[in-house]
C-alpha cells in the first residue's frame, strides 16, 4: 500500500472539479421518490433519455468552455437484474423482466431507476486540505432511504475507487451501515465553507433527524431522509474534528414542503452561503458556529419567504443551482430554466443576488429540463471534488473533459440511447441488451476498467 503523500499543497494549485452524472439509457419518470415533488408530479410520462444525456453533456462542456473544470460519473447498470434474482424472480433475463413487469411493476420501475445521474448523493468528500492525513477523503452515501437508490452505494464506490485509484493521494471508507439510523444521502446535506478551495475550510452537514434522542421535532408529511448521526459518523471516518465542523438541522417544515435534500434549499461556495429562511431550524445558531470556526468572514446571502415562498423554491429549484468562483473573486449562479419562468424568482437573482452585497455578479441558465421533471437541477448533477495539481494529475482514466471527450461521448450517447422510453419499456428485454452494450463501451471509452457487476461475473 503506498504511504500518504507528505507534500504540502500549495493553496494556489487547488481547484474545484464539477464531476457530473451521466444521464443513463433507462432514464425514465417512474416516480419513485416520495418527498420529491417534481418526481411525484412527473411520474408516467414518457422521457427521452437521448436529450436527457446530451443537455447533461451541454451543461457541462459549456462549463468547461467558460473555463471551470469537470469532470463525469458513468451512470450505473440498470436494469439491476441481479437486484430481481435477489427477489426471487428467476429465468432468463427476458422471463426475469417479463414476471417483474406483471408480479411486481413497482419493483421493476425501481431497478431501472436513472437516479444515479444526480451525483451530488454519490457520496460526500473531504478535501486533502482539511484531513489530518493530507489525502482526499470519499465515503459513499447508503442512500438507504429508497429501495432505487439503496442499489447504486457498491457500484459507486467501485466507480470512485477506479478514478481515485492513488492510494497515496485518496482514501476510500466503507459505505455506512444501511439502517434508518445512519442514513446517509451524501453530498447533497454537505457543505463546505473556506476562502479559497486550498485554504482549511468547515464543514456544515445538515440532517432532517436525529436517530438517538433529539427533541422528537421532525417533518410531518415526508420523510427526513439524513440523520445525525450519519453526518457525525461520516466526518468521524474523514478525521474531521469539532473545530472543522458544525451540524445543523433542516427546518422541518422545508422538508414537509418537498426539500428532500438540503441542496435544494441551500448552496455554499467559498466564504458564501446562499440560503432561504426556511433553511435551517435555527438559522441564526446555524450562522453563529460557522462565522465562529471559519477562518475567513461568512458571507451569507439569505433569501427570505415574502420575495421567493417555499413553493417557488421548490418549484424552481434556485437554490439547487450552482455556485462557481471565478479567478477575480467573483461568483456564477448555474441555474435551471425554471428559474427565469417565475417571475419572483428571476426578480429575486436580478434585485437581491446579482445586485446584491456579495461576490455574485453573474447567472447562467442551464436546460436540464429532463432532469427537472425527475426531481434534480444543476446543483443535483455534480459531485464537487477539490484537488490540488498533483492530485489532478493523479486523478486515474480519462473522465476530465475536454473537447476530445465531449465529443466521444457526444457520439456514443447518440449511438446507443432511445429517443422515448415509456414505463412500460422497462420490461423490454432488449432494452437491457442495449445498456449493457453502452455501459461495456463507456468503460472502455472512460479507461476505468471493469466496474459494474455484469463486468465482474
Amino acid at each position: 500500500m503506498s504511504e500518504p503523500v507528505s507534500d504540502a499543497v500549495n493553496a494556489t494549485d487547488v481547484r474545484e472539479v464539477n464531476f457530473d452524472g451521466l444521464v443513463g439509457p433507462t432514464h425514465n419518470y417512474s416516480g419513485l421518490a416520495h418527498g420529491n415533488v417534481a418526481s411525484m408530479s412527473h411520474g408516467g410520462l414518457v422521457s427521452n433519455p437521448r436529450e436527457g444525456a446530451l443537455q447533461g453533456l451541454g451543461k457541462m462542456k459549456s462549463l468547461m468552455d467558460a473555463g471551470y473544470a469537470q469532470g463525469v460519473l458513468p451512470p450505473q447498470q440498470r436494469p439491476d437484474l441481479g437486484a430481481l434474482r435477489a427477489l426471487g424472480f428467476s429465468g432468463s433475463d427476458g422471463e426475469v423482466l417479463a414476471r417483474a413487469a406483471k408480479e411486481a411493476p413497482q419493483i421493476l420501475r425501481a431497478v431501472c431507476s436513472a437516479s444515479s445521474m444526480w451525483t451530488a448523493n454519490a457520496g460526500t468528500v473531504t478535501p486533502s486540505v482539511d484531513a489530518p492525513d493530507g489525502r482526499v477523503h470519499f465515503t459513499p452515501a447508503n442512500l438507504q432511504s429508497s429501495f432505487h437508490r439503496y442499489l447504486e452505494p457498491q457500484t459507486t464506490g467501485r466507480v470512485l475507487a477506479a478514478m481515485f485509484k492513488d492510494q497515496g493521494h485518496f482514501a476510500h471508507h466503507p459505505v455506512l451501515p444501511a439502517t434508518p439510523a445512519f442514513s446517509d444521502e451524501g453530498a447533497a446535506n454537505h457543505t463546505r465553507l473556506c476562502g479559497d478551495y486550498g485554504e482549511p475550510g468547515v464543514h456544515l452537514f445538515v440532517y432532517g433527524r436525529q436517530a438517538f434522542g433529539g427533541d422528537g421535532i421532525e417533518p410531518k408529511r415526508y420523510p427526513a431522509r439524513q440523520t445525525l448521526e450519519a453526518s457525525q459518523a461520516v466526518a468521524r471516518q474523514h478525521g474531521l474534528t469539532d473545530a472543522q465542523t458544525v451540524f445543523a438541522q433542516q427546518h422541518p417544515e422545508a422538508i414537509d414542503g418537498g426539500v428532500f435534500h438540503n441542496d435544494v434549499i441551500a448552496v455554499g461556495n467559498g466564504p458564501v452561503l446562499l440560503y432561504h429562511a426556511k433553511a435551517f431550524r435555527d438559522e441564526e445558531g446555524t450562522l453563529d458556529a460557522l462565522r465562529a470556526k471559519m477562518a475567513t468572514p461568512l458571507i451569507p446571502v439569505r433569501v427570505p419567504e415574502e420575495a421567493v415562498s417555499l413553493e417557488d423554491a421548490v418549484g424552481s429549484y434556485l437554490f439547487n443551482s450552482q455556485l462557481l468562483s471565478n479567478p477575480d473573486g467573483s461568483m456564477t449562479l448555474v441555474v435551471p430554466g425554471e428559474c427565469q419562468e417565475n417571475e419572483a424568482v428571476w426578480r429575486t437573482i436580478q434585485d437581491l443576488l446579482i445586485a446584491g452585497p456579495n461576490p455574485i455578479n453573474e447567472v447562467l441558465v442551464k436546460d436540464v429540463k429532463q432532469s427537472m421533471r425527475n426531481g434534480g437541477g444543476p446543483a443535483c448533477l455534480r459531485l464537487r471534488v477539490a484537488l490540488s495539481e498533483a492530485e489532478r494529475a493523479a486523478v486515474t482514466g480519462r473522465v476530465l473533459l475536454d473537447d476530445g471527450l465531449y465529443g466521444d461521448l457526444t457520439a456514443w450517447v447518440e449511438k446507443h440511447y432511445r429517443d422515448r422510453l415509456a414505463v412500460e419499456d422497462l420490461a423490454d428485454p432488449q432494452l437491457a441488451v442495449e445498456t449493457l452494450t453502452a455501459l461495456d463501451e463507456l468503460t472502455q471509452l472512460l479507461k476505468i476498467g471493469s466496474v459494474y457487476p455484469f463486468q465482474l461475473g
